[in-house]
């Protein structure tokens, strides 16, 4: 998401904070730990979705999802405490009553985005159609690409940064989330208000109105006064819309008593089992009446949230720090809202001017010290309401982990918190990716989406095997540079290729053909590749002060491994479990099945049994156990983007992609394979994950000699992609 808001308030007070954090901690994680509450909802509560009661014995009344940009559970530097380390408040409620799951993992590439929308659905990007985020491009008529944001409302159609405010698509029909169908999506809120309960959304991708426009006319109405005021082109007018209107949603049960005045339609025109009767509050103005009646809503500081011109309302993505996103989530859950999910910004960039920080840099540790106090003051005041891991399923992981991009800290043996660190370089390195290329011969016209995962499109879309597309590819697998951050002289700057045949076992080809490129090149983690003029020369690298340092996107060992915790009924209290390995996919499906829901469409991922109690986990799957749970370790490990089989695969894509055979015999031998191997793979995956399916949702126990078969079918097909991985011209 961008960044760049102010909050000048919240950074004073992160300043001043103390080692009162760690009492608040304390006294936080008891409360939810105990399950012990003084009380029930108080006056100023009111029920929302009457019905809301789940779980297998209706225990669960609350469902609180918090989803973290970048936030780390490892070190960056092995002397700085962690992320996790500095938010005790967090850390120890998550160990103490719950699971903490440290082999959680991205799809492909990982960026906000998709993976928060993975998350979300259980769904890979080819069939949600974010696997490129958080911006992406898709071929227009006149055969080049126009740039389109992967952040917009649900039910959007394409939101084109090329055609102004209108936001239209180039002869393209699809929408922005397209199923791999060419349908819309499935909503993630669909399965939550069929049961009776509302669901609220703090920020949470996709689920709220992302841009003034076009998705203010396309929930409003074009002539809506709401249109109106989203069209206002003043910089001004349109923080007003924005405060008014973004960012914030509830979506009703049919039965619930929120969504009253100034509530609209629900429209979900391709949910599978269809979708109507349903209505839905968009925005600030709507939404602050019902969960703050008193007056504008308050940050847990006791502030009133307000917009950079000090309008009240929704402050913009990059403030949600956890003292905004907590407090709009609170509020929520204190006035009937029973299921809540909440983005919450990175704590890497500075609250106020945006800038990055290194690991354990002053700035880093007051916004670190300000998080851990949010979440003590959050545990708290849910806990007196009522609100425990007694009746409530809390769900917190973070959508990626990052790469920090500068020199060696000062002093070397700095830890953050008693001695600072300091950086006298903190920024990754920009590439004029066209110019490396046109320096080298390349003619042929492509465009570039940005990225350290660098995404090409040839223009007018030609075949992978074409004489210009394997030329670039060539061109590409031998680009060098010097590395300015770590002065590291011609490093590699491609380190995987693929192109469609291996995007399409990384779950990266989408319903919308137009949105295909020539392939994506996961680069070096030091280095931001983008697109610029075609000379270049000594320019073709630079460092600019004050650009992002933490680089995610491309594969990288801390780039893909993030965390998943978990506390509530029917999840076992396993504290920190650092042997599970699990991925994006599986948090929904996970929850669906804790919280006894299902979908109207097979997720991508399992069911995490392996962290359940033994009363929550389904009959069914307690049938030949071992068997079901080494089947679907099995699975995940076939299906995940960065699991063996997909690691293997784009080893080989990348061998074939630079290769320069006689006839390009080598390049063809290993694409054919490839493609078979990929055939094959869905194929067993499709299996695999009806008989996982059948235990988890459906009563149907897996046969124990069943799935030992399955298991030796996809052993076969790990050996077969190492094998490929370890050929060579």
């Amino acid at each position: 998401m961008t960044k760049g808001s102010l909050f000048a308030a919240l950074t004073a007070v992160a300043l001043s904070l103390s080692a009162a954090a760690a009492a608040c901690a304390t006294t936080a994680g008891t409360a939810l730990a105990a399950g012990t509450a003084p009380a029930a909802v108080g006056t100023a509560g009111r029920p929302g979705g009457a019905g809301c009661a789940l779980g297998r014995n209706k225990a669960i009344k609350h469902v609180i999802y918090l989803q973290f940009d970048n936030t780390h559970y490892t070190r960056d530097n092995p002397r700085v405490p962690s992320d996790l380390q500095q938010m005790p408040s967090l850390l120890n409620f998550i160990r103490g009553s719950g699971t903490l799951i440290t082999h959680e993992h991205t799809p492909l590439i990982a960026h906000t985005a998709g993976d928060i929308v993975t998350s979300e659905t259980g769904l890979y990007g080819s069939d949600q159609g974010m696997p490129i985020a958080n911006e992406y491009r898709y071929y227009t008529p006149g055969g080049a690409t126009d740039l389109a944001g992967s952040f917009a409302y649900w039910t959007d159609p394409i939101v084109d940064y090329n055609t102004g405010l209108a936001s239209k698509p180039v002869g393209d029909a699809s929408p922005t989330l397209v199923g791999a169908n060419g349908k819309n999506a499935p909503a993630p809120w669909v399965p939550y208000t069929r049961a009776g309960c509302d669901f609220g959304t703090v920020a949470g991708a996709d689920t709220e109105l992302e841009n003034t426009l076009p998705d203010v006319p396309h929930v409003f109405g074009a002539s809506s006064p709401e249109a109106k005021e989203a069209e206002n082109p003043s910089a001004r007018g349109q923080a007003k819309a924005e405060a008014d209107f973004m960012g914030l949603a509830v979506h009703c049960a049919r039965h619930s008593r929120i969504c009253g005045s100034g509530s609209r339609p629900d429209v979900l025109t391709d949910e599978p089992g269809g979708y109507r009767g349903f209505r839905a509050l968009y925005g600030s103005k709507f939404i602050q009446p019902v969960i703050s009646p008193e007056g504008p809503v308050r940050n847990l500081n006791g502030q009133v949230i307000k917009d950079s011109y000090g309008q009240a309302g929704f402050p913009g993505y990059d403030g949600m720090t956890g003292p905004n996103a907590l407090a709009y989530t609170l509020d929520m859950q204190l006035h009937g809202v029973q299921v809540t999910y909440t983005y919450l910004s990175d704590l890497h960039d500075s609250w106020t001017t945006g800038e990055p920080f290194g690991p354990g840099q002053p700035g880093y540790e007051a916004q670190l010290r300000a998080e851990n106090m949010a979440f003590g003051e959050f545990f708290t005041r849910l806990a007196a309401h009522g609100i425990t891991k007694a009746n409530t399923l809390f769900v917190i992981t973070s959508d990626e982990g990052d790469h920090f991009v500068g020199s060696k800290p000062v002093p070397a043996n700095c830890n953050g918190v008693t001695i600072a660190c300091h950086y006298s370089r903190i920024g990754e390195v920009n590439v004029n990716l066209t110019g490396l290329l046109a320096a080298r011969g390349v003619k042929t016209p492509f465009d570039v989406e940005a990225d350290s995962a660098p995404v090409i499109y040839v223009h007018h879309q030609p075949a992978a095997d074409s004489a210009a597309v394997r030329t670039l590819a060539r061109q590409v697998a031998k680009l060098r540079g010097d590395d300015l951050a770590t002065g590291a002289r011609g490093v590699r700057l491609a380190n995987y290729l693929a192109n469609p045949v291996e995007m399409k076992i990384l779950h990266m080809v989408t319903g919308d053909p137009k949105r295909t490129p020539s392939m994506v090149v996961f680069g070096n983690t030091d280095f931001w590749q983008a697109g610029g003029p075609a000379s270049c020369g000594s320019s073709c690298f630079s460092e600019p002060a004050g650009t992002d340092a933490w680089n995610h996107g491309t594969v990288g060992s801390l780039i893909n491994t993030t965390w998943l915790g978990m506390v509530g009924p029917g999840v076992a209290h396993l504290g920190t479990d650092g042997t599970l390995w699990s991925d994006h996919s599986n948090i929904q499906p996970t929850m669906m099945a804790l919280l006894g829901l299902h979908d109207d469409y097979v997720p991508d991922g399992r069911v995490l049994s392996e962290i359940f109690t033994r009363a929550a986990t389904p009959p069914a799957m307690e049938v030949h156990r071992a068997a079901l749970l080494g089947l679907g370790r099995v699975y995940t490990q076939l299906q995940a983007p960065v699991g063996r089989f997909a690691m293997d695969t784009l080893r080989a894509s990348t061998t074939a992609m630079a290769s320069d055979s006689p006839g390009d015999r080598f390049y063809l031998r290993i694409e054919a394979a490839l493609a078979r191997l990929g055939a094959r793979r869905d194929a067993l995956a499709a299996r695999i994950r009806a008989a996982l399916m059948g235990a988890e949702f459906r009563g149907e126990p897996v046969r124990a000699a069943a799935a030992n078969a399955l298991i030796h079918d996809a052993a076969v097909l790990f050996r077969q992609a190492a094998r490929l991985a370890s050929e060579r011209p």
